[in-house]
């Protein structure tokens, strides 16, 4: 099977370079995500989702839901090296696959704070280019600077603790040294500036290549058409209310090639003359399909295929224009098949209407009700007497 850019998406910043990325695997490299990107990212129809780098303070972060939503979708969904780490150790158990030391370390509980992982960098026109040093990155050098023997314990704790006590705007490796610098003695400060002119490691570049590899091997190997292909990691079902509400407002709609919000096509339908009987419409099928499935009846696969080849003779779409025509209705091929699936247990309910309660009601009491309501009982009742010359109201008013 042909690899498209699309099946491997990565938010990266100043983490690692798009180019590194590209490098590494055949992807397609986003920004830093903030909330409502990933949502937006599975318009792409992606096979895994790398999640290395999010926006922090200036704009909302990444929600877990969008993640848990992507993998309801059946996207493998890998996190590290910085908010992705972070997330990855929120949405482990949930299926997110956490890579890197990083991960690890909130995995673990050895970090914490949001904090370890922050950085002033450039912005998109400067390559996201780091400023400042996270304070992930410092632990890693304290450890590094432990093993090699250039620090004592108390020494690379001191190195951790100065590091800490600056500002994440404010924290270079010049400005930590000056902060360490009372708490070491002359040897050891002498020690580390010969050790540190060697160059020192980036932690968060690190988790974020291994992370990136990761998913390039995952989809690699899950071709879905292959036999025995690998399932995606923890995938869920069934979104919360409050996911599908939050999706329909964050997704994107892609007509022609051509990106939109699907909150602003939800606004403009909302202002339709028959958005009410749409909604209400909607709202029967979903509830009676609610109600069928709470009462352990189902429907087989061969009665929503029939639902949904109905559903496509009513819209009379040729089949080279059908996944077009998916995309600019904001659906995918599963995302049919749940709607026709609603349909179908909406069908087998109204089938089976005069059974499902006691005493229900028939056919033709739904069908003069209906009718009552609507004004056509008493239209049909005046066309009767209209053309039956022997009624004694024929000729009436």
């Amino acid at each position: 099977m042909k690899r498209r850019a699309d099946d491997l998406v990565v938010f990266l910043g100043p983490s690692l370079p798009a180019a590194e990325a590209h490098k590494l695997a055949p992807c397609t490299v986003l920004p830093p995500a903030r909330q409502g990107d990933v949502w937006r990212a599975l318009s792409l129809k992606p096979r895994a989702l790398v999640l290395v780098d999010g926006v922090f303070e200036a704009q909302p972060s990444v929600w877990h839901h969008e993640l848990l939503a992507a993998m309801e979708a059946g996207v493998a969904v890998f996190g590290g090296g910085s908010m992705g780490a972070l997330r990855a150790a929120e949405l482990s158990a949930h299926g997110m696959v956490g890579v890197g030391r990083i991960f690890g370390w909130y995995r673990d509980g050895v970090v914490v704070d949001d904090a370890e992982v922050a950085l002033l960098h450039a912005d998109a026109e400067h390559g996201w280019r780091p400023l400042t040093v996270p304070l992930v990155n410092v632990r890693h050098e304290a450890e590094r600077a432990r093993k090699a023997r250039v620090l004592g314990r108390s020494g690379a704790q001191a190195l951790v603790d100065a590091a800490a006590s600056l500002f994440y705007q404010e924290r270079t490796w010049a400005r930590i040294r000056e902060a360490v610098a009372p708490a070491w003695s002359g040897p050891t400060l002498a020690a580390w500036d010969a050790w540190f002119a060697q160059g020192v490691e980036d932690l968060k570049r690190l988790d974020a290549i291994a992370c990136v590899r990761s998913a390039a091997e995952f989809v690699s190997l899950s071709d879905p058409a292959a036999p025995g292909a690998l399932a995606t990691p923890g995938a869920r079902r069934n979104p919360s209310s409050l996911v599908r509400r939050r999706r329909l407002v964050e997704d994107v709609t892609r007509v022609g090639g051509r990106a939109v919000d699907s909150g602003r096509v939800l606004e403009l339908l909302r202002s339709a003359p028959d958005a009410a009987a749409w909604a209400e419409a909607g709202l029967r099928r979903a509830l009676l399909a609610g109600w069928v499935r709470s009462l352990g009846l189902t429907v087989t696969d061969e009665e929503v295929a029939t639902e949904e080849a109905a559903w496509w003779k009513e819209r009379g779409v040729r089949g080279s224009r059908r996944e077009a025509f998916l995309a600019a209705s904001g659906l995918d091929g599963p995302g049919l098949r749940q709607l026709c699936e609603t349909r179908a247990l909406e069908r087998l309910a109204l089938a089976q209407a005069s059974r499902l309660l006691p005493d229900g009601p028939s056919w033709d009491e739904a069908l003069a009700s209906e009718a009552r309501l609507g004004g056509q009982w008493e239209q049909a009742a005046r066309a009767l007497l209209t053309n039956d010359p022997d009624s004694d109201e024929a000729g009436g008013d």
